[in-house]
């Protein structure tokens, strides 16, 4: 069996140029490149490489490489921006706000995105989110108002 460093940089090359949505997938292209290896090494693996499950622009789940080397900001331009294209892709629905939480309604299935996304902006307005399958809960700064926050989350959802 190979290194777990050519493991890992065989994952990386799968995932940047293949659209993979389980893991089964991806054991079977990592078995093509001689890579034996359990579902639970590969889900260590993943963790490690810091990988997250989205939905592409067909609404397709796949796996996606963050960028550790990036600055929060820039990588979550470059990953969001693609996503948010046309204004429903992002399933956003409605938003309320309770003193410092605010609350955002999404189609099913879009909410643990859309906070991956709003997470890896970081925000200064936002200290967390929380998503269930339809629900993300932000957390806001002391001091932000509710316009502030609108304005920061257009960035990457324009129909808000």
């Amino acid at each position: 069996m190979k290194i777990k460093s050519s493991r890992l940089d065989a994952i990386r090359l799968i995932l940047s140029t293949q659209e993979i949505g389980s893991q089964e997938e991806l054991l079977n292209e990592l078995a093509k490149e001689g890579f034996n290896i359990t579902q639970a090494t590969l889900s260590r693996d993943l963790h490690q490489l810091r990988v997250v499950k989205t939905v592409g622009l067909q609404g397709r789940y796949r796996y996606v490489l963050t960028r550790p080397h990036q600055h929060r900001h820039e990588a979550a331009q470059s990953d969001v921006r693609p996503l948010i294209q046309p204004q429903e892709a992002n399933g956003y629905l409605s938003i309320k706000f309770s003193g410092n939480i605010a609350v955002i309604h999404t189609k099913p299935s879009y909410a643990s995105t859309l906070a991956y996304h709003i997470d890896n902006y970081d925000f200064p307005e936002i200290i967390g989110t929380i998503a269930g399958d339809d629900t993300v809960m932000l957390i806001i700064a002391e001091e932000v108002s509710r316009g502030a926050v609108l304005r920061a989350l257009r960035s990457i959802i324009p129909n808000i």
